[in-house]
């Protein structure tokens, strides 16, 4: 196991832990229910730190939403594809 997990992100640019990214597309469950399918779409274009990267190059980033019955957390993996490193 690599002990600095990177991956790319659409222009080939290297990630790694820490680095923040823009989200650019998501792949939610097609059997999501419509409230977690509208905050993963949310999630695009929002800009986040890379939490960890697993072993198929997926980069996970967290986002914290204010929910009706308090904070909620979302959690997605990012194909290279799926995301633009930031500028630092």
């Amino acid at each position: 196991m690599n002990a600095h997990p990177a991956t790319v992100d659409r222009h080939g640019n290297a990630v790694q832990l820490g680095d923040r990214v823009r989200i650019l597309a998501v792949s939610p469950d097609p059997d999501m229910d419509e409230d977690d399918l509208d905050m993963f779409n949310d999630m695009i274009g929002s800009t986040c730190e890379v939490e960890r990267i697993d072993d198929e190059g997926a980069a996970w980033v967290a986002i914290w939403w204010n929910g009706f019955d308090g904070p909620l957390l979302t959690t997605v993996g990012l194909a290279p594809g799926q995301m633009e490193k930031a500028a630092a």
